[in-house]
């Protein structure tokens, strides 16, 4: 069983996305800002993190920036969100330090496979 930090400010998302990892076997932590899932990835140490691009108080780009740059942390793959997708942000998320990409609404079968790929590969 996974340990998945789940960092994303929309309830409906969060009880949704947790839900449905949950039934796959995952264990779901779960933080509604960047802040929170920074501290929170740093005194769980889970084995993936979703995060969610636009977050209050420290946005997810500044998040997985920080994350990345933390020695505690700098191994956890993190799966950025983002419902707006414009040209660039894949880029722009695997530059801020995001191992994979992924859009809202969440194709949860793809995001499933992306999780996989990145719980398997050595960090």
């Amino acid at each position: 069983m996974s340990k998945i930090l789940l960092v994303e400010d929309n309830d409906m998302n969060r009880d949704m996305l947790s839900r449905r990892l949950q039934r796959k076997g995952h264990e779901v932590l779960m933080a509604a800002d960047g802040m929170q899932g920074i501290l929170m990835a740093e005194s769980e140490i889970p084995d993936l993190i979703l995060l969610d691009m636009s977050l209050p108080v420290i946005d997810g780009w500044e998040a997985a920036r920080r994350l990345k740059a933390s020695s505690a942390t700098s191994r956890i793959p993190i799966i950025a969100l983002t419902a707006h997708a414009m040209a660039g942000d894949r880029e722009k998320a695997l530059e801020a330090g995001c191992d994979d990409y992924d859009t809202k609404p969440v194709d949860f079968a793809q995001l499933l496979v992306k999780i996989e790929t990145l719980l398997v590969s050595p960090r």
